[in-house]
């Protein structure tokens, strides 16, 4: 009897081990998916990139006289470049400036190198002394909105920008400083950088590359 009664005991354990087992095994199973299994992730269109797609365009279509909806202007890239004529004596400054244009534009910048070599200000041909990124698609639109929208609205005495083109349908903007973006900590900078700013577009006059910037609220001096 004393055996029966130990055999049955084994056998409620092992069943009730074997019952603990499988809830564990279909809770893994449950929570925890193979990264294929993973549903994708969605991203937000940019909605500046949305908006010159339902309103703008089809406003520039009409104000500028076009025919073919293809010939409508539209942004192609933006170029954000910083000169860096002090990287020469400290070459650190350099990598504090790459530093803070990731921050700004979310995308590592490309090191700019000397054409050519000049004695007087020690400067030798190749020698790093400045950074660039070029924007596009997703990210160019991001930036556009957040400079027309936060930045350019923090410069002092802000009475809006020169409305001065290149003559082939492109502008470049100047900026004093840096700290006008929100990606800036203040505490951190350790010296004011300008930077310039190109957009490239596809306007075949300058007329059309200032209204298509108005469009999408770059703030031109009156």
């Amino acid at each position: 009897m004393a055996s029966k009664k130990t055999d049955d005991g084994d056998r409620a354990a092992k069943a009730k081990a074997e019952g603990l087992a499988k809830k564990a095994a279909k809770a893994a199973s449950q929570n925890q998916l193979k990264p294929s299994e993973l549903p994708p992730e969605e991203k937000r269109p940019p909605r500046l990139r949305n908006f010159y797609k339902k309103e703008i365009a089809p406003n520039l279509l009409k104000e500028l006289g076009l025919k073919n909806p293809m010939q409508v202007p539209r942004l192609t890239k933006i170029v954000v470049n910083m000169g860096l004529g002090e990287a020469v004596r400290d070459p650190k400054i350099l990598e504090g400036a790459a530093e803070e244009m990731a921050k700004i534009t979310g995308q590592k910048p490309v090191l700019t190198a000397a054409k050519k070599s000049i004695a007087t200000y020690k400067l030798r041909e190749g020698m790093n002394i400045g950074c660039m990124v070029t924007l596009r698609r997703e990210r160019m639109w991001e930036f556009l909105d957040r400079l027309v929208n936060l930045a350019l609205p923090r410069v002092r005495d802000f009475r809006g920008v020169a409305a001065k083109m290149d003559g082939r349908g492109n502008y470049s903007l100047g900026l004093k400083e840096q700290i006008i973006f929100s990606e800036i900590d203040y505490d951190k900078v350790d010296k004011l950088r300008g930077m310039n700013i190109t957009f490239v577009t596809t306007a075949a006059n300058d007329e059309q590359c200032k209204a298509l910037l108005t469009h999408l609220g770059m703030p031109f001096r009156k």
